[in-house]
């Protein structure tokens, strides 16, 4: 009998140790994000031929070994390739707190309560975690200071990026 209750109070732990949402890893996040790149990166050619395609190719000239575009139209496709990767990143966290490269890596961006994050959560996010990234990736890296495991640009926008059990279905 007391062998049982043994086991009862093991498994128990082990249930409510499941249960305890543990932080991502730098590494996880950093491939969860390469995959993501490369679908952005899709998104971004798709948009590129097809501004091609609408304003033309000879809008590009050759001079003195570079390329010279028209400067409007760098600014339309800079606008369309931020716009499109934040909708990307928003729509993905609000909707399953999941892209597909965090379903790969079983990773989910999340509020600090554990719910969905709402537009201004995700928007904020998404603008803090560029400076977290190309600041010599000092946002990302807080993570090791951080005592709950965050990122910067999660501390600062109220979310945080969770680890999901094997058991975990994506959708």
């Amino acid at each position: 009998m007391t062998d049982t209750r043994v086991t009862q109070n093991e498994n128990s732990g082990a249930a409510a140790e499941e249960e305890t949402p543990v932080s991502s890893g730098l590494l996880r996040r950093l491939a969860a994000l390469l995959y993501d790149a490369f679908l952005v990166a899709a998104i971004w050619m798709t948009m590129g031929f097809a501004l091609q395609f609408i304003v033309g190719a000879d809008t590009s000239q050759l001079v003195d070994g570079r390329v010279q575009t028209d400067p409007v139209l760098d600014v339309i496709l800079f606008t369309g390739e931020v716009l499109s990767a934040s909708t990307f990143y928003i729509w993905f966290w609000m909707r399953t707190g999941q892209t597909l490269g965090m379903i790969a890596w079983r990773i989910k961006a999340v509020r600090v309560d554990g719910g969905l994050m709402n537009l201004q959560q995700g928007a904020l996010r998404f603008v803090l975690a560029w400076p977290a990234f190309f600041c010599l990736g000092i946002g990302y890296l807080w993570l090791y200071i951080d005592r709950n495991g965050d990122a910067l640009h999660d501390k600062l926008s109220g979310t945080r990026v969770i680890v999901l059990p094997k058991s975990a279905t994506p959708f």
